[in-house]
């Protein structure tokens, strides 16, 4: 780590990501790593948080670090699980809570001389999500935060940089939490606040450079975020060494090849087009069971993907645009194991590509991804674009897929997806989506009936796609877009809006 860094170490917790989010909001770098299976201490790691646990500290298989490379050698703050675990390793008491300690709290008692809560209130509201609490502190801790129920809301070892706290700071409803982590990041592990965006793009293409030389490097490109920002930095550290290849699949949205490869080109991307629509429509022949379509979409890209890259001489590297919190997900705190997901842009290539994997993005958050986009001048209808499927419209078309439903589908998404950005609702949506349903209905056009498809409309606001709720979009707008579609897409006379939130549903429908 060349970076200033804090050190997450994770038992387990739901929280851990929000923990390292909230660090890189103070423009600090931070990295997680299980408890049991964290990097050499060096000196660019200037502080260390312990998280919180579903596990109790007093169970047999209670997960239990090994600190003596980090306590008191540099600041240590430990999170709910964190601080329990401290204060019974050092001999304290950790019992059962006898009232239940979940939800809103107030901090009744504050040690204002506390460097670690220097400029809290009194009062401020926390947020408790413990089944334990600690109900005897060792001889050399001293008690800095009480609530009214929780005598040890937070302590202090003396004469240490060795805190603890048996609430959890980086949720929302921890009304002050920021100024906490702040006081603990910034004053007493002194990191600069000199992790932002650009320094990030600056840091990642010196050593993309370093890294890749003179070798070629191929990506496969999506029109999605992801992709488009490791594309991009790829094309700032090694320009035409990079080998772009979008491929055509057929089942995106409607004149989206053609707008996307356009600006790919207009940003200097050495980008390869490759029409694959027939070969993809083929393959989803006859098929209409979901996984089967997902499966047979991606054995599809990596052949195609496979047999432009092999036109490509000498290739070395592989890039992926792969981000953080894939990589967290695939490194078990239960183990050291630390395998990295194979759902990636590119979906895992066969083996006989003996390539390289680079991902120059793989230590940011989604959110990040888009702000160092913007800084490298990508166009905001990437940037900004709502979550799109890898299989694409593929999963949007229930049942099996033909040519005439992809483009009645690309019709209607294209009416709905045009009618929220003309009607400033876009950008208050997570995720909209048209899906074309294997039902026919009864209509009326003029003097005739019709027995046509019908479409479902859906649009969901969420934070991370893990829960959403149904988007409350405007009658009238719902209206129009009804009347729009029914009139101008041929082969539908019906539209009907999804209610439907996660759980129980899930976002898309297949």
């Amino acid at each position: 780590m060349q970076q200033e860094t804090i050190l997450i170490l994770d038992f387990g917790s739901q929280y851990t990501q929000l923990i390292a989010r909230r660090v890189r909001e103070l423009n600090v770098y931070c990295e997680i790593h299980p408890f049991n299976h964290f990097p050499e201490i060096n000196d660019n790691i200037k502080g260390v948080i312990l998280s919180g646990s579903p596990f109790s500290v007093r169970d047999q298989n209670a997960p239990v670090p090994e600190l003596s490379a980090i306590r008191n050698k540099m600041p240590l703050l430990g999170v709910c699980y964190g601080a329990q675990f401290l204060a019974q390793a050092n001999g304290g008491s950790v019992e059962p809570s006898q009232i239940r300690e979940y939800g809103r709290a107030k901090l009744e008692f504050i040690n204002q001389q506390s460097p670690l809560l220097k400029g809290m209130n009194i009062g401020c509201q926390v947020w408790m999500s413990h089944g334990d609490t600690i109900l005897k502190l060792p001889d050399n801790f001293e008690v800095i935060a009480s609530t009214n129920d929780v005598e040890v809301g937070g302590f202090v070892i003396n004469n240490e940089n060795t805190f603890g706290i048996q609430f959890h700071p980086e949720v929302y409803h921890t009304s002050e939490g920021m100024v906490l982590l702040k006081n603990f990041v910034v004053d007493i592990c002194g990191c600069r606040q000199d992790w932002t965006p650009d320094s990030f793009i600056e840091m990642t293409v010196n050593a993309l450079r370093d890294k890749l030389g003179n070798d070629k490097v191929v990506l496969g490109l999506s029109g999605g975020v992801d992709s488009s920002v490791a594309a991009m930095l790829l094309h700032k550290a090694i320009g035409k060494q990079l080998y772009c290849i979008f491929v055509d699949n057929g089942l995106l949205r409607k004149n989206e090849f053609e707008r996307v490869i356009h600006s790919y080109l207009d940003l200097g991307l050495n980008v390869k087009g490759v029409d694959a629509k027939n070969q993809f429509l083929d393959a989803l022949k006859g098929i209409s069971e979901p996984e089967a379509k997902r499966k047979n979409i991606g054995s599809t890209f990596i052949d195609v993907f496979d047999a432009e890259a092999h036109l490509i001489q000498d290739v070395k590297w592989l890039a992926q645009g792969t981000i953080y919190p894939d990589v967290i997900e695939s490194v078990s705190v239960k183990g050291p194991s630390a395998t990295i997901k194979s759902h990636h842009n590119v979906g895992g290539l066969p083996d006989f590509m003996k390539l390289k994997v680079v991902e120059p993005l793989n230590t940011l958050f989604k959110d990040e991804v888009r702000i160092v986009g913007r800084q490298l001048g990508l166009p905001s209808f990437i940037i900004d674009r709502h979550p799109f499927p890898g299989p694409g419209l593929g999963i949007r078309i229930l049942g099996e897929i033909t040519a005439d439903k992809v483009r009645i589908l690309q019709d209607v998404d294209d009416i709905y997806i045009s009618g929220l950005l003309e009607h400033d609702l876009y950008h208050k949506v997570w995720q909209a989506a048209a899906i074309l349903l294997p039902v026919q209905s009864v209509g009326v056009m003029g003097d005739e009936r019709t027995y046509e498809n019908v479409v479902a409309l859906r649009a969901v606001n969420s934070t991370d796609g893990m829960t959403a709720d149904w988007s409350h979009l405007p009658y009238e707008f719902l209206a129009k877009v009804s009347n729009d579609i029914i009139n101008k897409v041929k082969g539908v006379n019906r539209v009907v809006y999804d209610i439907s939130s996660k759980p129980p549903a899930t976002i898309e429908w297949e």
